[in-house]
């Protein structure tokens, strides 16, 4: 390869090289968060509805060459920014507050805002946030004027709301759009706000001592219901275990008496067999007699008898067998009787001594229950004897602090048995005659219910008197026509 076309191609690369590094250094893009704003010659392009009428040109999103020393790119941000509001006002109610809000704002995205924007803030891009101040602090007051705190207050979004309304039209002019408006605080000097607060918050703290108070007070009653119903159980065990106590002292007792009943029941088998023996023997020394007496003499008398004085000796003999034999039935008669005997009186003083027992349980287990409700009495008579006590100290506080009061009311729960005292004392008057009318009955009924008996006297005294007047001389103001068994009374 020769020389010459080697340098043709390393001029070739070279001038590639160049190429490639003028049209990069010519060639701008525009990033997501930006606009170039193209200026200079050649910038002919028509939009509708843009600022191209102005020469400039507005590329976002995409690359455009731009002839260095001809024409001018500069770019123009399209990042949120946030202004900070701390804006002093007055209320219409002529309170002085402080309102702190944040605006949220940006370029616009449409070519018109961008070309707005770039109209007047291309060069003082970091000047916005003191116009966007200066712009909603005006608004801000002017709305601000004409509310309430207590709007303000409760209403903010709809405050949010009129001052991006006031404000849409010059943030158009301005190419800038508003992303978030917020009002963080409105601060009162005066204390109108907290002092807005203070009856509500009162009237929570009422009702929370009054809830608590309510709970306190259904927990002590649930307390002294358990105390009560655990003071009844208490007592029903306790009534209970006396009983059972009781039960268990008796069982005990008719133990401790099966062994004297048993062996007295023993013993009494015994004196049965005893007597069973004995009346055994007796038969067998009856049987002795007669075997051994009996038939011998009267074989001597049969071999004796011979004669009259024979027959009369055997019948002599015979006569003495008898009574003999009498005397011994007797005798055995008289012992078996006197064994049942015995063996009753033994069988009787057991049963007494077991029924004494059995009767000694019995009468401690009722001793115990006794003193088991006799303490239950008494604590309840003590109960009621405190109550009593509580009561009278309650009316003798109350006499001390308002005698008259009380002593009216005993007049009034007493005022019953008080007119049935005076209607008695009158209904034993038989002639009546009153004068002067309605005034009269009232004097008289008084003067029995003040007297008493004294007072019933005096009055019967009296109406004497004024009837034997009445004979004698008529009244000049009214005429009483009396009876003995009832009253007629003519009022003027």
């Amino acid at each position: 390869m020769s020389s010459t076309l080697l340098v043709v191609i390393g001029g070739a690369i070279v001038v590639l090289i160049v190429l490639f590094a003028l049209l990069k250094a010519f060639y701008k893009v525009a990033e997501p968060n930006e606009a170039l704003i193209i200026s200079g010659l050649g910038i002919n392009q028509q939009r509708t509805g843009t600022e191209d009428s102005l020469k400039f040109k507005i590329v976002t999103g995409r690359g455009v060459l731009v002839l260095p020393g001809f024409q001018t790119a500069r770019r123009l941000s399209l990042d949120t920014r946030g202004a900070n509001l701390e804006v002093s006002c007055v209320t219409k109610q002529g309170l002085p507050v402080t309102v702190r809000a944040v605006v949220i704002y940006k370029v616009g995205d449409d070519f018109s805002l961008i070309a707005n924007a770039a109209r007047r803030f291309l060069d003082q891009q970091d000047g916005m946030n003191s116009t966007i101040h200066e712009l909603f602090s005006g608004h801000l007051r002017s709305i601000v004027g004409g509310l309430t705190i207590e709007d303000m207050i409760h209403n903010r979004d709809a405050l949010t709301g009129e001052i991006r309304q006031s404000s849409a039209a010059e943030m158009i002019k301005l190419g800038l759009v508003v992303d978030s408006l917020q009002i963080q605080e409105i601060d009162d000097e005066s204390g109108y706000i907290l002092n807005l607060g203070k009856p509500h918050a009162a009237a929570v703290a009422a009702s929370a001592r009054i809830a608590e108070a309510q709970r306190d007070q259904e927990a002590t009653q649930a307390e002294q219901i358990a105390a009560a119903e655990k003071a009844g159980a208490i007592r029903e065990s306790q009534i209970k275990q006396a009983g059972y106590t009781a039960e268990v002292d008796q069982a005990k007792a008719k133990a401790s008496q099966a062994g004297p009943l048993a062996e007295a029941t023993a013993r009494q088998e015994v004196v049965v067999q005893e007597t069973r023996a004995a009346e055994l023997e007796a038969e067998l020394s009856e049987q002795r007699l007669q075997s051994q007496v009996r038939k011998p003499a009267d074989a001597r008398a049969y071999e004796t008898r011979t004669t009259a004085d024979a027959e009369r000796d055997a019948q002599i003999a015979r006569a003495q067998a008898q009574a003999k034999e009498t005397e011994l039935r007797a005798a055995a008669d008289a012992t078996k009787v006197k064994t049942a005997a015995e063996a009753e009186a033994q069988a009787t003083r057991a049963r007494g001594e077991a029924s004494a027992a059995a009767t000694k349980a019995t009468g401690l287990a009722e001793a115990d229950s006794a003193r088991a409700k006799g303490l239950a009495e008494a604590e309840a008579a003590k109960a009621k004897g405190l109550a009593e006590a509580d009561a009278i100290k309650a009316r003798s506080d109350a006499l001390a602090e308002n005698q008259e009061a009380v002593v009216a009311q005993q007049l009034a729960e007493k005022w019953p048995e008080i007119v049935a005292a005076g209607a008695q004392a009158l209904g034993n008057i038989d002639h009546m005659v009153v004068l002067n009318g309605a005034d009269g009955v009232s004097d008289i009924f008084a003067k029995a219910l003040s007297l008493g008996g004294t007072g019933l006297g005096l009055a019967r005294q009296l109406m004497e008197g004024m009837k034997v007047k009445d004979t004698d001389t008529p009244p000049t103001n009214g005429v009483v026509p009396t009876s003995l068994t009832g009253t007629e009374t003519k009022i003027d």
